[in-house]
C-alpha cells in the first residue's frame, strides 16, 4: 500500500503539531491570541501568574517600607537623642537629614546599574535572591547603628539591594504576564510600594511611644521579615520564558509558558507566543552579530565586553527612543514632588500651620490616599491606557501644586487667623497624591519594563531604574533646604516640573496598552526600513515552521525543532 504524503511534505509551510493538530505555519503568525479578559478581572482567571507577580513585588515592598520609615523616625525624640546631628538645633541638620534620607537612593542607583547584567547572567529570579542578601546586610547595619556614619552606611548598603529588587521585579513581571493583564500586574509593583509605605508609617507612629532606642531600631529590624520570606520563596518562582529563550533553553521556555498561560503546550496561542519570543531572540542575535562581529568568539572576555556594549546599544537607532521614554518617565515621576511629600510630609504640613500631632495624622492619611488611588489603577491601567492617564495626571498635579503655592505664599505667616485656607492647602495636597497614585505612581514602573526588546530589556530597565534612584536621591537631598529657604517656592518648583511632564508626554510617549512585548517595534516605529523588514520576514518564516513538529513526530512529544 502506497503511503500518502503528509501535508508538511506537500507544503513546507503546513505542518502538524506534536499532538496531531493540523495547522498551517501562517496561522502561527496570524492567529488572534487572547489569553484572558483585559484589565482587573483578567487577573482572577490566571491565579498562578498573578500569584507569581504578586510575590515578586515583595521587593517593591522593601523599597516602600524604607521610604515610609523615615518620615516619623526623623522627628522621634529617641532618634534625635541617639543622632544629634539631625536635631533641629544642630548645625547643617537640613543637609544631614537629606543625606541620611537620600543615601538609600544613592545605593539603589548603584544596585540598579549592576542588576541589568546580573539579571541577564543568572536569570531574573535568582538575581532577586542576590538582592535579598544585600538588603538584609544593610538592614542589620541600620538596626544596630551606633553612630550616624554607621546608619548612613547601612542605608547605602540596603539601598543597593532595594535598587536591584526595584529594577528586576517589574522586569520579571513583564516577561511572565499575558499582554491583556500586563499593565494590571505591573501596577502591583507600585501597590506593593505604597502599601509598605503605609505599613512603615504606622509602625513608626506606634513605636515612637517606646521610651528607649527600640522606638526607632524596631522598625528597621521588622523590614527584614518580608525580605527573608521573599528569599525563601524565590526557588519556587518559575523562570522567565523570555530569559530561557535568550539562553537557548527553548524546550523549558515552552513548558514554563504553558504553565504561566494555564494552557497545554500544544495550544496555538501558546505556540504563537513561543514563536514570537524565539523569533525576537534570533533577530536580536543576528543584529548583535552584525553590530559587534569581533565579540562572537564565545570567550569570557568577549561575553563581558558584550554586556558592556549592551548598555551602549540602548542609545543606538532603534532603541534610543525607548531609553529616552524609560529615563524620562522616572525623571518626571520624582520631580513632580511625590517623595518630598513622603519623606518630609510632617515638615510640609508644618508650613501650613498644623500642630505636631496633626502633622503626623495628616501624613498617615496622605499615604493611605496614595494606596487607595493605586488600587484604582489596577482597573484603569489596562482599561484606559498609559498615555491618557499620564496626561490627565499631569494636568491635575499641576493644578494642585499651583493652588498650594498660592495659598502658602499668601498665608504662610498668618495660618492662625486663616485656618480654612490651611485646610484647603492640605486638601489639594491630598488631591495631588490621589492623582499621582492613580497615574504617575504606577505607570513609570510599568512602561520601561515593557518597551525594550528582549536583548536590551534588562539593561534598558536598569537605565530607567537608575534614573528613578538618582532623581530620588536629588529630591531627598534638596527638599529640606528648599522648604527651609523658599517656603512656597517648593511648590512652584514642583508645579513647573508637573507642567513640563505634561508637555513631554504629549509629544514623546506612545501608547503601549494591549501590545505584546514583541510588538513594541511597531509602537515606536523602529526597524521599519526595507532591509529590517525583510530580515524579520525571513526569520518569522523560518521560525514559524520550527514551532511545529513535522508529521513523523511522536504524538504528545514536545513541539520543537531544536535550539536556534
Amino acid at each position: 500500500m502506497e503511503e500518502k504524503p503528509s501535508k508538511s511534505a506537500e507544503d513546507p509551510q503546513h505542518v502538524e503539531s506534536s499532538s496531531g493538530f493540523d495547522v498551517s505555519a501562517a496561522q502561527v503568525i496570524q492567529h488572534g491570541r487572547l489569553f484572558t479578559t483585559q484589565g482587573f478581572t483578567g487577573i482572577f482567571s490566571n491565579k498562578y501568574v498573578t500569584l507569581c507577580a504578586a510575590f515578586a513585588t515583595m521587593g517593591g515592598a522593601l523599597f516602600g517600607y524604607d521610604q515610609g520609615v523615615v518620615s516619623v523616625t526623623l522627628v522621634m525624640d529617641q532618634f534625635i537623642e541617639q543622632f544629634p546631628e539631625v536635631g533641629p538645633d544642630a548645625s547643617g541638620a537640613g543637609f544631614k537629614k537629606g543625606l541620611m534620607t537620600a543615601m538609600i537612593e544613592l545605593g539603589a542607583f548603584l544596585g540598579a546599574m549592576n542588576q541589568g547584567w546580573i539579571a541577564d547572567k543568572c536569570s531574573r529570579k535568582w538575581s532577586i535572591l542576590v538582592a535579598v542578601f544585600i538588603f538584609l546586610a544593610g538592614s542589620a547595619l541600620q538596626t544596630g547603628a551606633m553612630n550616624f556614619g554607621m546608619l548612613v552606611g547601612g542605608r547605602f548598603v540596603g539601598g543597593i539591594g532595594v535598587g536591584m529588587l526595584a529594577m528586576v521585579a517589574p522586569l520579571y513581571i513583564s516577561e511572565i504576564a499575558p499582554p491583556e493583564i500586563r499593565g494590571t500586574l505591573l501596577v502591583l509593583q507600585e501597590l506593593s510600594i505604597v502599601t509598605a509605605i503605609v505599613a512603615a508609617f504606622y509602625t513608626t507612629y506606634g513605636t515612637r511611644h517606646i521610651q528607649s532606642e527600640w522606638s526607632w531600631r524596631l522598625p528597621f529590624l521588622l523590614q527584614m521579615a518580608p525580605a527573608i520570606l521573599l528569599g525563601i520563596g524565590v526557588p519556587f518562582l518559575p523562570y522567565s520564558p523570555r530569559w530561557l529563550a535568550m539562553r537557548g533553553r527553548d524546550d523549558e521556555a515552552l513548558q514554563v509558558l504553558s504553565k504561566l498561560r494555564n494552557l497545554p503546550a500544544t495550544d496555538a496561542r501558546v505556540l504563537q507566543e513561543w514563536f514570537e519570543i524565539r523569533s525576537e531572540v534570533v533577530y536580536r542575535k543576528e543584529v548583535d552579530a552584525e553590530r559587534h562581529p569581533g565579540l562572537q568568539d564565545g570567550s569570557r572576555w568577549s561575553r563581558v565586553r558584550l554586556q558592556i556594549v549592551g548598555y551602549l546599544d540602548c542609545f543606538r537607532p532603534g532603541a534610543w527612543k525607548r531609553t529616552h521614554v524609560g529615563i524620562g518617565l522616572m525623571f518626571f515621576q520624582q520631580f513632580v514632588g511625590v517623595n518630598a511629600l513622603i519623606y518630609y510630609s510632617p515638615t510640609l504640613f508644618g508650613t501650613m500651620g498644623l500642630s505636631y500631632q496633626m502633622q503626623l495624622d495628616m501624613s498617615g492619611v496622605l499615604n493611605i490616599i496614595q494606596m487607595v488611588a493605586c488600587w484604582w489603577s489596577l482597573w484603569g491601567m489596562d482599561k484606559l491606557g498609559r498615555r491618557p492617564l499620564l496626561l490627565g495626571g499631569g494636568i491635575c498635579m499641576t493644578i494642585s501644586h499651583l493652588v498650594v503655592s498660592i495659598l502658602v505664599a499668601k498665608y504662610q505667616n498668618s495660618w492662625e487667623t486663616h485656618p480654612t485656607e490651611g485646610w484647603v492647602s492640605v486638601a489639594f495636597l491630598f488631591f495631588f497624591m490621589l492623582t499621582y497614585g492613580a497615574t504617575w505612581g504606577p505607570i513609570p514602573w510599568a512602561m520601561p519594563a515593557e518597551i525594550f526588546p528582549s536583548s536590551l530589556r534588562a539593561k534598558g530597565m536598569a537605565y530607567a531604574t537608575m534614573s528613578n534612584w538618582f532623581n530620588n536621591f536629588v529630591i531627598g537631598l534638596i527638599t529640606p533646604p528648599l522648604v527651609q529657604n523658599t517656603g512656597y517656592g517648593t511648590y512652584i518648583f514642583f508645579c513647573t516640573f508637573c507642567c513640563l511632564a505634561l508637555v513631554w508626554v504629549w509629544f514623546v510617549v506612545p501608547e503601549t496598552n494591549g501590545r505584546t512585548l514583541e510588538q513594541m517595534d511597531d509602537v515606536f516605529n523602529d526597524n521599519t526600513g526595507e532591509a529590517e523588514a525583510a530580515r524579520r520576514a525571513r526569520i518569522e518564516g523560518e521560525m514559524a515552521t520550527r514551532v511545529w513538529h513535522n508529521g513523523d513526530a511522536k504524538a504528545g512529544g514536545l513541539a520543537t525543532a531544536g535550539h536556534v
